[in-house]
């Protein structure tokens, strides 16, 4: 009897959805070409991040190394963009990973990405609001705060006069939300927003180069005693100078706080039905964005670390400061004028992201029906509007814009390891209509089923897929995310690595072993053949690469904010357990 119930309540969590069943969407004109699509990814990922992230980064996690950081959490973000990019060609419907992950390997893993891209684009909302109230702030000489410092500091603490600023924000955005209908002319303002900052962000970069000094790239303490600050430097606060003053573990730490720069991107997946041709315009929109993100942040974190010693940037500057360091005021206000202006085009976008998963988990029976309720012929849910707003003001008043970010990328890496993942699952199933033809096959003739071998493990019979084959791969993926996730907390001890303890040594050898022998199992497995615009080239290798780079990341995050998406990931759970398992629509 008990057997029973954990076997219903266990086939309850891997229900997929098919393709067959209808996709809750909206009607949409075709008008979106593979331009506007990298317009709308670049205005969405280059934004908050670059503006408060590069000075912070810099300053205490990696130095002018930070180029180096960038580049992990490049890497990271394209092996992901590449997996995105063949779910976009294969499920020609917006979702994006909660959508993906539901049609591949169940609903009680889909519903993790989902639940995380509601986190995802509601901090994002919050980390905006932050960073546009300090950029106002700022390019009006800090009058704001320094306002409320003056009158209420005698009222309440520190801590909530400096946080009253965001939370006005946020009842003033909140009604303008309210307020929204449609999205007519949201592109064109996100294309024009999208130059003005590509300009700005050109601006520092050039100016970088022209005012920058090289030896800012090779600072020693001799360059700390000069400015003052020989009692800190030495392996201390600052580090030990040179490129990379606080080591390969300042680069971890930075690689996975730099990550949140690239968060953005799978907005593109969320606009599948508004573009003219998906196949081809969303791989494209993917990959090129993506690319030019990267290059983008390089040159400005260049330009930054050459301007202005990174000693000299203080956690939370902004990166106009840049410009006050080297005598530029006008410059400073410039830039900062523009930044404040195309932060204002971002919030649309990041709304309607929300809306589009809050309705479709809603909708599937995950998530109350009253959160997909339409409202004056939009699907704003009001009752959503109202949840999350005050979610965001609870987080805006309580959270630093760093923490925020952390916090953020932790939902994120885990939703692009669950989509790596997938697109490692789905490309060695057999189609839904063979599958189902094959069981039937076997059911009317038993002693033809397939059975497991050595040979057949390492050289299969069939030249397409089987359910054995599609099994095999289930399993040694499974395997391998295991064993990876412990590949890389061995890594984390890489200092005891370094010292060659034997021990340790051979833990490692062993697990690449097990790693390289399992991913042999899974390339010998054939492959489907379906034809599709665009697939990850390489696999198995690829989607496995991004899982270990994900999890990498993932384990330079801190306590706290462990602790934080710990809290957000037991409320989601109690949603899901208490009703979304009981109400699932997915049969």
């Amino acid at each position: 009897m008990l057997y029973q119930v954990l076997c219903r309540f266990g086939g309850k969590l891997i229900r997929r959805r098919t393709l067959e069943k209808e996709v809750p969407e909206f009607k949409f004109v075709r008008s979106l070409n593979t331009l506007d699509l990298v317009a709308l990814s670049v205005g969405s990922t280059v934004g908050a991040g670059m503006y408060v992230l590069a000075g912070e980064v810099a300053s205490n996690q990696a130095g002018p190394s930070i180029m180096i950081c960038f580049l992990v959490a490049g890497l990271s973000s394209l092996l992901a963009g590449l997996c995105y990019a063949e779910f976009s060609a294969r499920v020609p419907h917006p979702g994006s990973a909660y959508l993906y992950t539901f049609v591949t390997i169940g609903e009680f893993w889909a519903f993790i990405p989902g639940w995380n891209l509601i986190l995802s684009c509601v901090v994002d909302v919050v980390i905006l609001i932050q960073v546009w109230a300090l950029a106002f702030d700022n390019l009006i000489g800090n009058s704001i705060s320094q306002t409320l410092h003056e009158s209420i500091s005698q009222s309440v603490s520190q801590v909530l006069e400096d946080k009253l600023g965001y939370f006005s924000v946020v009842l003033l955005l909140f009604v303008i939300e309210i307020q929204q209908l449609s999205n007519r002319g949201y592109f064109m303002v996100a294309k024009v927003m999208t130059l003005v900052k590509l300009l700005l962000l050109s601006f520092v970069i050039i100016s970088g180069f022209i005012k920058g000094d090289l030896h800012n790239w090779n600072l020693t303490e001799e360059d700390y005693a000069k400015a003052g600050l020989n009692d800190t430097s030495g392996l201390g606060p600052l580090g030990s100078g040179g490129f990379v003053p606080f080591g390969f573990q300042g680069i971890l730490h930075g690689s996975a706080t730099c990550f949140y720069a690239f968060i953005g991107f799978s907005i593109i997946v969320t606009r599948i039905k508004e573009t003219q041709n998906p196949q081809h315009s969303i791989p494209m929109g993917i990959v090129i964005s993506l690319f030019f993100c990267f290059l983008v942040y390089f040159g400005v974190s260049a330009a930054l670390t050459l301007m202005v010693p990174y000693y000299h940037l203080q956690p939370g500057s902004t990166l106009p400061e840049a410009f006050l360091h080297i005598g530029w005021t006008p410059a400073y206000h410039v830039v900062a004028f523009g930044f404040l202006c195309s932060f204002s085009g971002i919030f649309w976008g990041l709304i309607f992201h929300i809306r589009l998963v809050i309705y479709m988990m809603a909708q599937d029976g995950l998530l109350f029906p009253v959160l997909a309720k339409i409202h004056t012929g939009t699907y704003t849910s009001i009752v959503a509007t109202v949840v999350f707003g005050v979610i965001q003001a609870i987080m805006a008043f309580f959270f630093r814009v760093i923490d925020l970010m952390d916090f953020s990328s932790v939902g994120t890496l885990i939703s692009y390891s669950l989509v790596a993942f997938c697109v490692l699952i789905v490309r060695y199933q057999p189609d839904r209509r063979n599958e189902e033809n094959e069981a039937e096959a076997q059911q009317q003739n038993l002693p033809a089923a397939e059975t497991l071998t050595l040979q057949g493990l390492l050289f299969p019979g069939s030249s397409t897929p089987t359910p054995l084959s599609g099994r095999v791969v289930y399993v040694c993926s499974s395997l391998l995310v295991l064993l990876l996730i412990v590949l890389c907390l061995v890594l984390a001890q890489w200092p005891v690595l370094l010292s060659g303890d034997p021990v340790w040594i051979s833990v490692v050898v062993v697990l690449v072993v097990l790693i390289t022998g399992l991913t042999g199992v899974i390339w010998r497995q054939p492959q489907n053949s379906s034809p599709l615009h665009f697939k990850v080239p390489a696999l198995p290798v690829l989607p496995l690469l991004s899982i270990f780079v994900n999890v990498c990341l993932i384990m330079q995050m801190t306590a706290d904010t462990w602790a934080r998406f710990g809290v957000w990931m037991l409320i989601g759970f109690a949603v899901y357990i208490a009703y979304g398992i009981q109400h699932s629509l997915v049969t």
